[in-house]
């Protein structure tokens, strides 16, 4: 463990309205990320006409909510397994989470669905990096290698192949069945497997700001340094404010999973959502903090090239693509250009 470095800047604030502070920006951030998100859970029960769109916020919000409460393992690697948390400071944590709620805003604003939670990951490693000289060897290297950036490369891969092989499965199973009865199965099965992508979301995503405002209060009280706990009082306003945030849509990012990709059948959502569900609870139980958009979208292209591979629209992935590519590096550079700002303006006004 590093020894605390002494902080080389002087608070325009006290520690507890800091606090506060990062409480209401994790609060907002987890809203936007349902916001953001909601298309995971519900852009395919959408597209192809199971629930109308308001009947499908209110559904996903639900489960959402079930699905945030159901563990903190993700929190815990968080808050602990990718920055030392004896040097945390809570500017380095408030500058982490603007960077990151801007980069949501504007993926948001273009309809492109990036992941909450690599801009998240990128903008608390660019934080610490650039708050101190010894910045760098604050970061643990290898389990950010090891909890995100290989997942990142391999479960989007995963979900891709596995819709790829569960879809040639149902098709080889339904296939002499006539159209309407196989929409009129799949599309109340698609309630099931839309349940269990919401909970998933909920469960994986959630715990990210679980694990940001523990990671505060550890700041703030020192001695608890030793035993990292997600008190319930954070788990339940987390779980509200991703629900809060999944209820008000999200439409522009619906669209472009639900229709701007490929054209959804209900058997089509079924597969996708089943698969990327089942992926994502799996590393939720792991503490692997992965990308629910990369998953469905992934599952998605999976889905649609079983039946030609010119029915995925592949221009618009090529767009999902970069912006995956570019959350990490932009959110690092963005929350490190903003801590290294706001230290120098402290040290500026102290002088006078």
């Amino acid at each position: 463990m590093y020894a605390r470095e002494t902080p080389t800047t002087v608070d325009f604030s006290s520690a507890w309205v800091l606090f506060i502070a990062v409480v209401l920006l994790a609060w907002a951030f987890d809203f936007l990320n349902g916001f953001h998100d909601a298309a995971n859970a519900i852009a395919t029960i959408v597209s192809t006409k199971v629930l109308t769109p308001t009947q499908a916020v209110i559904f996903g919000s639900l489960f959402e909510f079930a699905g945030a409460l159901s563990g903190t393992a993700v929190a815990s690697t968080i808050g602990k397994g990718i920055i030392e948390s004896t040097q945390m400071t809570m500017d380095i944590i408030l500058c982490a989470l603007i960077s990151a709620i801007l980069w949501n805003l504007i993926t948001w604003y273009k309809g492109l669905p990036s992941s909450s939670s690599h801009g998240l990951i990128g903008a608390l490693v660019g934080a610490t990096v650039f708050s101190s000289i010894n910045g760098v060897g604050y970061v643990h290297w290898q389990k950010l290698v090891e909890k995100v950036i290989m997942p990142m490369v391999i479960y989007p891969v995963i979900g891709l192949t596995f819709g790829f092989l569960f879809m040639t499965v149902l098709t080889w199973l339904v296939y002499k069945q006539p159209v309407y009865r196989i929409h009129s199965v799949f599309g109340k099965l698609q309630l099931v497997s839309a349940a269990a992508m919401a909970c998933a979301h909920g469960n994986n995503d959630a715990q990210k700001s679980m694990g940001i405002i523990t990671l505060g209060l550890m700041t703030l009280t020192p001695a608890a340094h030793q035993v990292f706990h997600v008190p319930m009082w954070v788990m339940v306003s987390c779980a509200f404010f991703i629900a809060m945030g999944t209820l008000s849509g999200g439409w522009r990012i619906i669209r472009t999973l639900g229709s701007k990709m490929i054209k959804l059948q209900p058997v089509h959502g079924f597969a996708a959502e089943t698969t990327a569900a089942s992926v994502i609870l799996t590393a939720s139980h792991y503490g692997i903090p992965v990308s629910t958009t990369h998953l469905i979208s992934s599952a998605i292209m999976g889905v649609g090239a079983t039946r030609r591979l010119s029915a995925v629209k592949w221009t618009v992935v090529v767009n999902i693509l970069m912006a995956w590519g570019l959350t990490i590096p932009i959110t690092f550079a963005v929350s490190g250009l903003l801590t290294f700002c706001y230290r120098h303006l402290a040290n500026l006004m102290s002088q006078f």
